[in-house]
């Protein structure tokens, strides 16, 4: 199957159905903000490594949680019960993107969070799309994750630990709130034990992109998160 070539000074994208069996849909272009915003509000995210060219993907199926279908086990429970640690949103985005880059994974030789990559989000974040949640342990900050945000939708990007369930505490708080200010699916685009513990499951792409062209007419909350979120 052909994968298609983005222009530089075109940010259309080919429909998500030509997407390869592994989900690759397209070669080239940039990571110009507006080209990002155009690629997640089709369902379209950038992964590649540092050395590879930018590489644009739309898996079949999706793994998203629905706000209303979180799962909160018991252990956890315990830890929102002691107030184990303290939340803030969109204090130190770019510190925790760079957390999320220098994290061990299991599995995983590098990171996909280049230089680029760190540069492109963050000037999404100051232009108001692109969030930071932040988990701290007495004044250390010990967990957190980032992602996008569109209409009432989250898309979730990455997250890191440095002490145990950190990074599941500032997710599970992230999605409580979330469903409270009426936001509906945290994609979280590719399955892990970690986020279908948490009640993440998948969804075909069709649903997915059914859901984000309901989602289109939905006005999108841009600015910092810190003070919205915790009124």
């Amino acid at each position: 199957m052909a994968i298609y070539r983005l222009s530089k000074n075109n940010f259309a994208f080919p429909p998500v159905h030509l997407a390869d069996q592994d989900g690759l849909l397209a070669i080239g272009g940039d990571l110009n903000p507006q080209r990002l915003l155009q690629a997640y509000s089709e369902g379209i995210f950038p992964w590649f490594g540092a050395d590879e060219p930018y590489l644009w993907w739309s898996p079949d199926p999706r793994f998203v949680l629905f706000t209303d279908e979180l799962k909160v086990s018991k252990s956890m429970r315990n830890y929102f019960n002691g107030q184990k640690f303290q939340v803030t949103f969109d204090r130190a985005f770019r510190k925790v993107v760079e957390s999320c880059r220098d994290s061990f994974r299991k599995g995983q030789d590098g990171t996909w969070i280049t230089s680029e990559m760190l540069d492109a989000y963050h000037a999404l974040h100051l232009l108001g799309y692109a969030h930071s949640v932040e988990v701290w342990q007495d004044e250390n900050l010990v967990g957190g994750l980032y992602g996008i945000s569109l209409g009432l939708i989250f898309f979730g990007e990455s997250m890191f630990a440095r002490v145990s369930n950190a990074s599941k505490y500032g997710f599970i708080t992230l999605v409580r709130i979330l469903r409270e200010r009426g936001f509906v699916l945290v994609d979280c685009q590719q399955e892990t034990p970690h986020l279908a513990s948490l009640g993440a499951r998948p969804v075909s792409r069709k649903i997915f992109i059914d859901m984000l062209q309901h989602n289109s007419s939905h006005a999108t909350n841009v600015g910092n998160w810190g003070t919205w979120l915790d009124q």
